[in-house]
């Protein structure tokens, strides 16, 4: 009788984290400043014109890039770059909406719930089971997002944050959507479509709303222009990314956002407790164990005969 084969080698845990992941991190940094500009711009704009004229000065910058290949726009990708614009539309108005209300850091942690969201919404939809180690980093972000951004006398659901809370939904749906159709589709046609439709229902909505164009000033100029650069950047980087990068995987990154918004508000003078350092630990301790890829021991069955 042969003696029994030598055990493979244990592969130790995998740390894996390359440029698509890296590109993710820096839209997340990016999309943690923009609460405190959104915050305070919206002292002199209605939400609706705010997140139009944001995402217009997106589709003018992205134009160039995509206007080449426009020709070519297939079905296909207008349903996509609509369906993606109108999640958009609804999760960035209604957030922008909530922050003439609500503090910068109370919309980040609300913001934050979409977090649980994908898991869920990427099995319903796209049939995909996420693994255990990604359930315990979304539990792990979870936690320490509350820890992070939960105002100090507890989270109370008024008006601003009811409608925050809400827009939570469309931003989870917009994750899946461009996992749906990465890979399928145009990049930088897909990015136009979906800025352009976010922009039109935007302008759309100020009637309806009641809602006036109101004077613009510098600080509502520079910062509607220049976050709708930043949006462009942003869409193209995660249209691109997320071909490679998970749902889960990349909510446990965007897990970050409340961490950077943490970051530059403690610049503009806001006072970060020790709660919320254990809170972005727990963060990083999240996207750490959703990265870990543990090999199984298996001992090889002796060959027949």
């Amino acid at each position: 009788m042969p003696p029994e084969p030598p055990l493979p080698p244990t592969r130790a845990p995998r740390l894996m984290i390359g440029r698509a992941e890296l590109a993710l991190m820096g839209a997340t940094l990016l999309w943690g400043a923009s609460f405190l500009i959104v915050h305070h711009a919206v002292r002199e704009s209605g939400p609706f014109f705010f997140v139009g004229l944001r995402f217009a000065t997106a589709a003018l910058v992205t134009l160039p890039l995509a206007l080449p290949a426009l020709k070519r726009l297939t079905g296909r990708e207008l349903l996509a770059g609509a369906m993606i614009g109108l999640c958009i539309f609804a999760g960035y108005s209604m957030q922008t909406w909530g922050l003439q209300t609500i503090s910068s850091s109370t919309s980040a942690f609300i913001t934050a719930a979409y977090v649980p969201l994908v898991p869920v919404l990427q099995w319903v939809i796209l049939r995909r089971r996420p693994r255990l180690a990604s359930w315990i980093g979304v539990a792990l972000a979870l936690a320490g997002l509350m820890l992070i951004a939960a105002p100090d006398k507890g989270l109370g659901l008024g008006v601003g944050e009811t409608v925050t809370l809400v827009s939570t939904l469309a931003i989870a749906l917009e994750i899946i959507l461009i996992s749906l159709w990465a890979g399928k589709v145009d990049v930088g046609r897909v990015t136009l479509v979906q800025l352009t439709v976010t922009a039109l229902l935007a302008f759309a909505s100020m009637a309806p709303a009641g809602e006036a164009v109101p004077t613009l000033t510098i600080r509502v100029l520079l910062s509607a222009c220049g976050l709708g650069a930043m949006t462009a950047l942003i869409q193209f980087v995660m249209n691109w990314a997320q071909r490679t990068v998970s749902p889960t995987r990349a909510t446990l990154i965007y897990a970050g956002e409340p961490v950077w918004a943490g970051v530059f508000g403690r610049i503009a003078g806001e006072r970060l407790p020790p709660a919320a350092l254990l809170g972005g630990l727990l963060v990083v301790a999240a996207v750490i164990v959703s990265e870990l890829d543990f090999g199984r021991r298996r001992r090889t069955p002796p060959p027949a005969g």
